[in-house]
């Protein structure tokens, strides 16, 4: 007997429940409802269709990043490459700035074996400079040209006869660029017009 009243008072319970619904939301004929979701169609999909457009924008926009980021890091890594040897490379420069000076101090030496010392740094330098040029890192040619700031450091004007304005007559440092770029400028004398 108990299950059947336990059965009884669940239908009981549901019964109520639904008489509950019922006072709280009365009922819509399905005319209106259809109505209503035809009627808010259109707003739904206007509001996908945006949504859409949302996630488009945003797509071509991070896509647009991502290729202007491996750009970016393709020419990072071709500097890198290019000059990244730069500091090592300037550092160098003052080796064959020495065996310049050790040249041009014994080269006026008559002793035989002088010479021959001479001969041999001569062709030392000359073996470092080409190493130094199969890595990127070329002289630059200053004397005969004219100033050029971008690759020139001016040191002083001197009056050289038959010589026109601005041209480069002496040389106390050679420059050198990297690539293409100045690493160091040549400090030169350039000529001057006025006595």
């Amino acid at each position: 007997m108990a299950p059947i009243l336990v059965l009884r008072l669940i239908e009981a319970e549901r019964d109520n429940m639904e008489h509950k619904d019922q006072k709280k939301s009365p009922e819509v004929a399905p005319e209106t409802e259809a109505k209503e979701t035809v009627e808010a169609a259109p707003e739904l999909v206007k509001e996908e269709k945006k949504e859409d457009i949302d996630y488009k924008a945003k797509y071509f926009y991070i896509a647009a990043e991502m290729d202007n980021y491996r750009k970016r890091m393709d020419r990072e890594k071709e500097n890198l490459v290019k000059y990244g040897n730069e500091r090592v490379l300037r550092d160098l420069l003052e080796v064959t700035d020495n065996f310049e000076r050790t040249i041009g101090m014994l080269k006026g030496d008559e002793d035989q074996k002088v010479k021959n010392l001479v001969i041999g740094l001569d062709m030392i330098q000359k073996q470092f400079l080409d190493t130094l040029a199969k890595h990127g890192l070329t002289p630059i040619h200053a004397i005969g040209k004219d100033f050029d700031p971008n690759f020139h450091e001016a040191m002083a004007q001197e009056y050289a006869e038959g010589k026109k304005p601005n041209e480069i007559i002496k040389e106390f440092q050679k420059g050198f660029t990297l690539n293409g770029r100045v690493v160091r400028a040549s400090k030169v004398i350039v000529a001057s017009d006025k006595q």
